[in-house]
């Protein structure tokens, strides 16, 4: 390997051994409030931070403003002729905290159609990727060209009072809300489908100029878009993209660039990317089984040979959830109403009958039900998007509603820099032999 990296390589044996031995003998030991295991693995299950928009409950899974999905779908104002919830109505309840009017959402839409011009720039610095790129590495190069546009930037560069940090950020977000949709799909149209490249329809709802900019006009993808815009939108504040967003943020670093960073971890196969890994999971499935349309017990011993391999069944399992995912119920219930009979669905479907009962068997999964990625992407392919790579861009476009909302109250809020103490295992080691007391001050 060379001659560095050889020992690095025996330096990190030695320390994961170690750190091992510390978590299991002293794991349970508390630090203030928290245990040396938080500390060590992930910091899960530490409150440190404060969301307003959401909250996810380990039992009654996600609520945006204290309102359920189901909620959201019966109250949020629709397109009319639809059943789905607008995402412009869910941006308005997480910003505002209260339910939007139909002309509320009127206005949204409204703004976001006369923000939503791409400067020519962003898609020549896209064009200069090569075409294989990542879909969401497009994603975050757009954005971060687009951040030649920032209102707060400017804005700070000429001195910028405290009190109205907010007001920049503010435009800031819903410009970038406004334009992610055209970049999205600039990125679609240019990696799939040969540069054919479809102009925006501004008679058409945030979501569902998105669906039509992507190159589907079937209602009912539009309305797939709606939905999916909807139930992604936010998770709380401690997921990945969430936090990372916050905290670059909170740097004062502008929209552009701290939506950027929150990207970029929504990249991760264990966070957004993993929508694209479920699907290729099936897809690999149905290869290898030689059918569209696997047997439960099929499905039953390929998802065993999975465990045996040390990997994972993607779409299953979560952080904080103990229960199946209600954007999974919201998805399986959309995939009832309008694809009953597609073999893709009805094979998620199998998926979630076969896999629980397998998970809760090994004795070590606290959460062996499904989460929102489980069935996304059979809907998205049921209507010809069958380009998994792309999904997460999709999940970015909606991920921007919550997290820049959040920004936008971080702001008016006045929250301060993000700046977490952190400690070495030697100095872990010394408070373990009560030799110092660092960790009480």
């Amino acid at each position: 390997m060379g001659i560095i990296k050889d020992r690095f390589k025996e330096k990190a044996d030695a320390a994961s051994v170690e750190i091992k031995e510390i978590i299991k003998e002293h794991g349970n030991k508390k630090i203030g409030e928290v245990t040396l295991s938080q500390v060590y693995q992930g910091m899960r299950g530490m409150t440190g931070l404060v969301t307003e928009t959401s909250l996810l409950d380990s039992q009654e899974g996600i609520r945006f403003r204290g309102y359920t999905i189901p909620e959201l779908q019966a109250k949020l104002p629709k397109v009319n002729g639809g059943s789905e919830p607008l995402p412009e109505g869910l941006f308005y309840l997480m910003l505002i905290g209260d339910l939007p009017s139909d002309d509320d959402v009127q206005h949204i839409t409204s703004t976001w159609q006369r923000r939503s011009h791409v400067p020519n720039h962003v898609f020549a610095t896209i064009d200069a990727l090569p075409v294989s790129t990542h879909p969401m590495t497009m994603f975050v190069v757009g954005i971060m060209a687009l951040q030649t546009e920032s209102n707060f930037a400017k804005e700070y560069a000429k001195g910028l009072n405290k009190k109205d940090y907010w007001n920049s950020v503010y435009d800031d977000a819903m410009d970038l809300i406004a334009r992610l949709p055209r970049i999205a799909a600039y990125i679609y149209r240019r990696k799939y489908k040969n540069n054919d490249h479809i102009h925006p329809n501004g008679l058409l709802d945030w979501a569902g100029n998105f669906a039509h900019m992507l190159g589907y006009e079937d209602e009912g993808f539009k309305e797939l878009m709606r939905l999916y815009m909807t139930i992604h939108a936010d998770h709380e504040g401690g997921n990945v993209s969430a936090h990372a967003t916050h905290l670059v943020g909170s740097a004062l670093s502008d929209p552009f660039l701290s939506f950027a960073a929150g990207m970029n971890g929504l990249a991760g196969p264990l966070h957004g990317l993993a929508n694209q890994e479920v699907i290729k999971w099936i897809f690999d499935m149905q290869k290898e089984l030689d059918t569209k349309a696997p047997s439960k017990e099929q499905i039953e011993e390929y998802v065993k040979k999975t465990l045996s391999e040390g990997k994972v069944v993607p779409g299953y399992g979560h952080a904080v959830l103990r229960k199946t995912d209600p954007r999974f119920t919201a998805q399986m219930e959309f995939g009832k109403k309008h694809m009953p009979d597609d073999p893709l669905v009805q094979t998620v479907w199998n998926i979630y009958e076969a896999v629980p009962p397998i998970l809760q068997s090994l004795g070590k999964i606290k959460n062996p039900w499904p989460n929102v990625d489980a069935h996304s992407g059979s809907l998205l392919v049921h209507y010809g998007l069958v380009e998994y790579e792309f999904y997460t861009v999709l999940f970015g476009v909606s991920r921007a509603l919550g997290v820049l909302s959040s920004l936008c109250w971080d702001r008016a809020l006045g929250f301060p820099l993000e700046r977490p103490k952190s400690v070495t295992t030697e100095l872990v080691k010394k408070w373990i032999d009560g030799k110092d007391e660092i960790w009480e001050n």
